[in-house]
């Protein structure tokens, strides 16, 4: 038996089938990842995410800690807002990549992966020794994202918070009241919060948002909307191998101001000067078959690159997949699938965002 979290009871009632993630017991869906993914993507759909990690930073010394820890500048934001960053090595490798909440100048609250929990924690507080602060994983708090274009008014229903609190809050962005958190953040694509808050209300709320018309949806569908809206995954399409610059997440990277010095920065500004030797791209299958993880991607002047994430559209109905290749390439490839080279176009992720195609 693997760890639990809070809503284990809920997915046990709800007849999930339940499957090891990075060593916790939960649920893959709750009888079909196809309607689950339907459901997020035309009305709305709640996922446990509190196998992932909640950590406090405080004290003093956390803004400058976190400028040091993280690629991304937390100078960027203001009390209330939210933040998307990669922590990395020495070579600019990705140890995990995560979400900073700027609770106050001296506050922060960072969610990392359930995969890199414990190396994370591990990593942030053999660098935290020059500096004054605390590091507080939040094991008495829990994480329900609920997304889709119906997640404002459903969640407004659910009284936790009004429809205009809701309304009113921008792209990460956050509102606080107790010791509960409520984001609008999320990982899917779709319109839609995350909300932290004590492990005390996790039945209640979860509760409230059944009786709010909101559905219980795996991490099987959360990863095909995922996949959808282009976004990486840890372990697949990035790991303390490759660095931000390779994995479509130079955004995420500040480099100015050019005096602030953090881990990876030295390694970063040697590959833009040599320009990276792969990048992302996105693939949409033209021939038959599923595009899956590891396949080899093909092109017709001789280079080569792999699938780092493919599966199933059910958006689109097609296969899609994210892939690292050469940087010179052509707009068509080929990817190998049970031997035979079928034929595959190169696009820019996102494949869907908030339910439309977003290539030709």
């Amino acid at each position: 038996m693997g760890k639990q979290t809070p809503f284990y009871a809920q997915h046990v009632k709800a007849q999930a089938k339940i499957v090891d993630f990075a060593g916790w017991d939960m649920p893959l869906h709750y009888g079909s990842q196809i309607e689950e993914h339907h459901i997020v993507r035309r009305e709305v759909g709640m996922f446990d995410v509190s196998h992932m990690g909640v950590v406090d930073i405080s004290g003093k010394d956390a803004a400058p800690y976190l400028r040091y820890l993280l690629a991304n500048n937390i100078d960027r934001i203001t009390p209330g807002r939210a933040i998307y960053t990669c922590m990395l090595n020495e070579k600019g490798g990705v140890i995990d990549d995560l979400i900073v909440y700027k609770l106050s100048e001296t506050d922060f609250r960072i969610v990392i992966n359930a995969g890199t929990r414990e190396k994370d924690l591990a990593w942030m507080r053999k660098q935290s020794n020059a500096f004054e602060l605390t590091i507080q994983e939040r094991l008495d708090l829990c994480m329900l994202a609920i997304q889709g274009p119906l997640a404002y008014q459903k969640v407004a229903e659910m009284d936790v918070i009004s429809k205009e609190d809701l309304s009113a809050l921008k792209n990460f962005s956050f509102l606080t009241f107790d010791d509960w958190l409520i984001a609008r953040t999320g990982y899917t694509g779709e319109e839609g919060v995350e909300m932290i808050f004590p492990v005390a209300f996790a039945e209640s709320i979860w509760e409230k948002a059944l009786v709010a018309g909101i559905k219980p949806c795996g991490l099987g569908s959360r990863d095909t909307l995922r996949l959808e809206a282009g976004l990486n995954l840890y372990g697949n399409d990035m790991d303390e191998t490759v660095t931000p610059l390779e994995s479509n997440l130079s955004w995420t990277v500040a480099m100015e101001p050019t005096d602030r010095d953090f881990i990876g920065r030295k390694a970063l500004s040697l590959l833009q000067n040599q320009n990276p030797a792969g990048h992302m791209v996105g693939l949409v299958l033209e021939g038959p078959g599923v595009i899956r993880n590891h396949q080899r991607v093909v092109f017709a002047n001789g280079p080569e690159g792999y699938v780092t994430s493919g599966g199933y559209s059910p958006t689109l109905a097609k296969s899609i997949a994210l892939a690292r290749v050469p940087v010179q390439i052509s707009e068509t490839c080929t990817v190998e699938i049970r031997n035979k080279a079928i034929p595959a176009k190169i696009v820019k992720p996102p494949f869907v965002r908030k339910g439309k195609k977003m290539f030709e």
